[in-house]
């Protein structure tokens, strides 16, 4: 089941790059008591997600602040090295907060899980951006196939 505006975050967890290494982010600790846009990639260093959808969170992110959001998020399913790496190269530190969601659990969680086997990717999670208010979902902004428009930061942040 695809979660929907109204929902409640599913409980889960993510990896993310510390001073000292790989750590865990508790779902709850990211989403509790705060204004989250979280969006997912369908893989990283690919070319709409490197030219356009991460470097339009990073761009954004002073006027998306503005707005009230808390915390900038990207997901994709990777592992936490390639998202460091990835978010290192797009100068996303301090912006945006890279996520790993190495098995793609939280992607299933969410149902918002993409075949991407048919371009030898495996499974990934689909292009889409939520806005969720202290874990419930405001707004949800998934894209039908090979789009990119409304999980822009440019289509969110005029939607706040």
């Amino acid at each position: 089941m695809t979660i929907s505006v109204g929902d409640s975050a599913p409980e889960g967890g993510f990896t993310v790059m510390n001073a000292d290494g790989p750590g865990a982010l508790k779902s709850s600790n990211l989403f509790g008591g705060k204004k989250v846009v979280l969006f997912s990639v369908p893989g990283a260093f690919t070319p709409t997600c490197s030219k356009e959808h991460l470097p339009g969170f990073v761009e954004q992110a002073d006027a998306l602040k503005a707005k009230g959001v808390d915390t900038i998020a990207c997901m994709a399913v990777n592992d936490v090295f390639v998202m460091h790496a990835w978010g290192e190269s797009a100068g996303a530190g301090g912006k945006v907060e890279m996520l790993a969601d190495g098995n793609g659990d939280y992607t299933k969680a969410l149902g918002l899980e993409l075949d991407a086997s048919g371009f030898g990717m495996g499974q990934r999670g689909q292009r889409f951006a939520i806005v969720l208010d202290d874990g419930k979902v405001s707004q949800l902004f998934v894209e039908e196939g090979g789009a990119f428009k409304v999980s822009s930061a440019e289509h969110v942040l005029a939607n706040l």
